[in-house]
Order: structure tokens, then C-alpha cells, then sequence
């Protein structure tokens, strides 16, 4: 008789958690249960496996607790069981319940016997009266049927009357809008009204007028698994990937017009191999990545719980290991003395990076920590699965401010370009803003209807290259939309609405003008903020995890489940 291992049963939780969006739960059943050892192949597996597998197995037990009992017509047996009935009780059990509940059937069924008869003149009686009520239904829907011809006849005499009217109408209509136009202006604001949801009708037929085509991109390949992370160096034009086929790569993407064809000749690409010989162990997963502000190292996060960091040339010059879990997060400070890393095990550890050493490592969460991110060059905030976020600053052995307030896990933390402002995004449906002058928070954002996985700032504002533009906060979420908010008021500004399916990732033109955006409906969109319009989308083929613009604006990258990065150009 075949039966499941506990091995198998595990992938099977693992893939369901997975597919159903609990990200965090599908990390750590897989971390404890060492799923990345299993030999089970994944593409093998079809969506929806485990509940398939609960169903047949709830059949199959159905028939073996009937199979038995030949003594009455099958057909009615499978009615006398319920799921929980057969989840709780042995076969034995389930056969005593079916045996009791046909003997009373079967009592019922005697004392029915002489009624029969009387029920059968009932429903010949009952069809006569059906019979004459459907009779009486069609002549009413015939009569209908006459009357809204004659109602059409009548209007259709009557139309060339009404035309110039409702031309006039149509007038009005576009004279108010024009009007509604101007007075935005003159307040010296062309961002519409407040809040603007994007329609979906509009947004479709936008999304066909600005469709990219696939000669304008170029599709980077060599990946063996998803690429979960990427990141252009803030100086040159090298793109930085990291997948979950234990490498990290480094790109370099000529200046130019981006053409269409495969680019993964060993010329532009070096491989960052995270384990000798075989490459698809998923202990060794690039989770995260980040250059230095030079753009002269990349450090790369790994599930095997190392930070790595490599030169521009591919070289390893430095393997940091203090860890006990995967790496979640990881962030060069501006300086670029000190790397932060976030990790499973629940603490937060800065290296000195020169010394090639960890200088502290900080354990106040209860759970695994998310994302971490600088504040300056020696502070910085953590936030995990408690639902706590911490603000640390290297030095000190207790949290210089602890904010309270998320009721669930929180994915996300960004400091404003100022480093005065926090937000924080979560999987209670919130995103929320902080300062350090309080403990509550300064704002609470509530319009998306899902969790929120990511947050962005934009490079706009006070101590910003674009200081005469209003700083604003992207956030985007499961519920398949992408929100932009007023952080002043704590407003939302637009609610962007062109996804399908969960957004994973935002991010700003440098320039401040344009978001895009990046969903599991393998599409990225990119948005006009000066009205909340998609100006330009790609399609790929596959889901998208994170999208990124190069530092001139000109260019932007993104990578997806299906092993492949997509580098698009975007001139307006």
C-alpha cells in the first residue's frame, strides 16, 4: 500500500502556505522542517496540491467505510457522512453510523409505503397546476415581449428630436470638466481629486495604448530559479540579481536603446556562486541585496544565515557569519563602514565591514526580523513578526525608542529621506507613519482592503534633489492596488488601480515623477503622479518581485518567477 512521508507531507503544507500568500509561515515551515533538503522536485507539483490530495483522501475513505454494506443501493450512503466524520473516527465507527442511520431509513421508508399512493395523486395534481402556471408565465412574457416592442417603435419615431439635445448635454458635461480642470490649476495643484481612484474600465484601455512591446526589451536569462531581488549600482551601469538558485549576478547593461533577445553571453554577466558545485541548494537562496553608496561592493543575504560581500569584478571579499537563520534583510549605511543585516533568528547584527567583523548584535524582537534600515550612519530601525518596530543605535544595549501599535506582523520599514519620519507597512491591513518626538503614531493609514508588503518614499522634498516637489509615501499591497499618500495630512492621494494581483514591489523615478510597479499578474506599470495615469506597462511571463530604476531615470529593471530579469528603456 503506497503512503505519504513526513517529508512529503511537509512540501505539501510548504506549497499551500506558499500559493495562499502567508510568505512568513511558508519561511519558517520550510527553515524548520528543512524543506531546502528535500529532494522533491517543485515544478512537478501542481497548484492546489494539498487541498486535491485532503479531498481524494476524504473520498477514498467515504467509499472504503461503504464498500462493505452491500445490503442497500449505494447511492444514499454518501450522504450519512460529513468531512469531520470522517477526519475523526476509524473506518469500524464510520460503518456502525452508516448501518444505524439505513435502519432508520429503512423504518421510514415502511411507514412511507402506504402513503405513496396518496403522494402520487399530489404531484400528478401538482404537475397539472405547474403545467397551467407555466402556461399562464409564457402568455405574460409573450405580452411583455409585445409591449416593449411597441415602446421601442415609439422612441425610435421620437429620436431625431431628442439629438440636438443631448448633444447639448454632452457639451455641458466637458465644459464642467474643463472648468474643474482650471480651478485645479490656479490652486497651483493638477493632482485632481482627492482621494483619485483610478477607474478599471480607463485603466485598461490605457494599459493597451502604452504597452511596451517586446522589441523595445531586454530579457537577461541564466537564472535556474526565481529572481526574488535586484538592484542597479547607484554610480555605473551594472544591475545586481539575486535568486533562489544560490547565485547572485552582475549584470552590465550597455548605455543605449534596450533591444529584444536573450542577453546571457559570459561578457556582460558574472556569477556569484554562494556554494561549490551544485547550485539549486535552497539552504543557500540569495534573499536580499544592496551596493555600498560607491557602488564599488555589493553585499548579497542568503538563507544559509551569511552575509556576503563581493567587489564589482565578482571577487568574494568577505563571508560575515554570526547568524543562526536566514537573512531577511540587509542595508549598507550612507558612510559604508557598517553593514546591517536582519535575520530568522529574531536579532538584528551590525558588521564593521573593514574589520570583517560582527560589532553588535541586537536581540530585542520576539520574532523573526523582517527588514531593517538606516536612519544615519549609526542608527537604524528593525521591525519582525512580533509587531514591534525598534529604533537601535550602535552603542547602546536597549532600543533608543520602541513603536507599538501594528496588530500583525510588519513587513516594512522606511525612514524618509531626512531621516526624520518612519513608516512602517503590515500585515494588519495598516501602514502607519512615526516620529521620534512621540510614541503613538503620527499617522495611520487605512484604505487598502489587504495586507501591505512593501513602502517607499519618494526622493522628493526638503533635503532632496527635487526640494520644490511634495514628499510623498507609495505603498503597495495584496489587495492588488497601489496607494500614494499625502504624508503631511496623512491623506491618501491616489489609489492606483491597474494590478490583477498582489504588489510586491514600488519604486520612485529618481526624478520624483513616475512609480512603478510590479505585480504577480506578471505585469509592471508605470505611473504618471502628476495625474495617477499608467503611461507605460510591460508584460512579462512571470510573476514580478521587485522593480528598480537605474540612477539617470532612464532605464528600469525588473525580476521575475520564471528565472529572468526584463532591463526596459523610458523616455516620455
Amino acid at each position: 500500500m503506497t503512503s505519504i512521508t513526513s517529508i512529503e507531507l511537509n512540501y505539501l503544507v510548504f506549497r499551500y502556505l506558499q500559493e495562499s500568500g502567508f510568505t512568513h509561515s511558508a519561511f519558517t515551515l520550510g527553515y524548520e522542517a528543512g524543506i531546502n533538503k528535500c529532494t522533491i522536485d517543485g515544478n512537478l507539483i501542481p497548484p492546489g496540491a494539498l487541498i486535491t490530495f485532503v479531498q481524494k483522501g476524504l473520498q477514498y475513505l467515504e467509499m472504503e467505510a461503504n464498500m462493505s454494506n452491500n445490503d442497500v443501493e449505494m447511492d444514499e450512503d454518501f450522504s450519512f457522512l460529513q468531512p469531520l466524520d470522517i477526519i475523526t473516527k476509524d473506518v469500524n465507527q464510520l460503518r456502525q453510523m452508516i448501518k444505524e442511520k439505513r435502519k432508520n431509513i429503512q423504518k421510514d421508508k415502511d411507514k412511507d409505503k402506504n402513503k405513496d399512493k396518496d403522494k402520487n395523486k399530489d404531484r400528478e395534481v401538482d404537475r397539472e397546476h405547474e403545467a397551467e402556471r407555466g402556461r399562464v408565465r409564457e402568455k405574460e412574457r409573450h405580452e411583455k415581449e409585445e409591449r416593449e416592442k411597441e415602446r421601442e417603435k415609439a422612441e425610435s419615431n421620437k429620436e431625431p428630436e431628442k439629438q440636438p439635445e443631448e448633444l447639448a448635454d454632452g457639451d455641458m458635461v466637458m465644459d464642467q470638466e474643463d472648468k474643474d480642470a482650471i480651478g485645479h490649476e490656479e490652486n497651483g495643484t493638477s493632482i485632481g481629486p482627492e482621494p483619485m481612484d483610478i477607474a478599471a474600465t480607463s485603466t485598461q484601455a490605457s494599459q493597451e495604448a502604452c504597452e511596451i512591446p517586446g522589441s523595445d526589451v531586454t530579457i537577461l536569462e541564466g537564472h535556474t530559479s526565481e529572481v526574488c531581488a535586484c538592484a542597479w549600482s547607484p554610480t555605473g551601469s551594472l544591475l545586481a540579481s539575486g535568486s533562489g538558485d544560490s547565485t547572485a549576478r552582475i549584470w552590465t547593461i550597455a548605455d543605449g536603446l534596450c533591444k529584444s533577445g536573450a542577453q546571457n553571453s559570459p561578457l556582460n554577466v558574472l556569477v556569484l556562486k554562494h556554494v561549490k558545485g551544485r547550485t539549486n541548494e535552497k539552504s543557500k537562496d540569495v534573499t536580499t541585496l544592496d551596493w555600498n553608496g560607491e557602488g564599488s561592493l555589493l553585499a548579497t543575504g542568503s538563507y544559509d544565515g551569511q552575509a556576503r560581500i563581493w567587489t564589482t569584478n565578482g571577487e568574494l571579499r568577505s563571508t560575515l557569519n554570526k547568524h543562526k537563520g536566514p537573512i531577511f534583510s540587509l542595508k549598507w549605511n550612507k558612510k559604508g563602514d557598517y553593514l546591517l543585516t536582519g535575520s530568522f533568528d529574531k536579532t538584528a547584527i551590525v558588521w564593521d565591514v573593514k574589520a570583517e567583523e560582527w560589532k553588535q548584535q541586537f536581540e530585542f524582537h520576539t520574532g523573526p526580523t523582517l527588514d531593517v534600515d538606516w536612519c544615519n550612519n549609526v542608527s537604524f530601525a528593525t521591525s519582525s513578526t512580533d509587531h514591534m518596530i525598534y529604533v537601535c543605535k550602535i552603542g547602546e544595549i536597549r532600543p533608543i525608542k520602541t513603536f507599538s501599535g501594528h496588530q500583525g506582523e510588519v513587513n516594512c520599514v522606511k525612514w524618509d529621506p531626512t531621516g526624520s519620519l518612519l513608516a512602517s507597512c503590515s500585515d494588519d491591513i495598516t501602514a502607519k507613519i512615526w516620529c521620534m518626538k512621540q510614541d503613538k503614531y503620527v499617522h495611520d493609514l487605512r484604505e487598502h482592503s489587504k495586507e501591505i508588503y512593501a513602502i517607499r518614499w519618494s526622493p522628493t522634498g526638503p533635503g532632496t534633489n527635487n526640494p520644490n516637489q511634495q514628499l510623498t509615501l507609495a505603498s503597495a499591497s495584496f489587495d492588488s492596488t497601489v496607494k500614494l499618500w499625502d504624508v503631511e495630512l496623512g491623506k491618501l492621494l491616489y489609489s492606483l488601480n491597474g494590478h490583477k494581483d498582489p504588489v510586491y514591489s514600488v519604486a520612485f523615478s529618481p526624478n520624483g515623477e513616475y512609480l512603478a510597479s510590479g505585480s504577480l499578474d506578471k505585469s509592471m506599470h508605470i505611473w504618471s503622479l502628476k495625474d495617477g495615469k499608467i503611461v507605460k506597462t510591460y508584460t512579462g511571463n512571470g510573476g514580478i518581485f521587485e522593480v528598480c530604476w537605474n540612477k539617470e531615470g532612464d532605464k528600469l529593471a525588473a525580476c521575475f518567477a520564471n528565472n529572468t530579469l526584463c532591463v526596459l528603456d523610458f523616455r516620455m
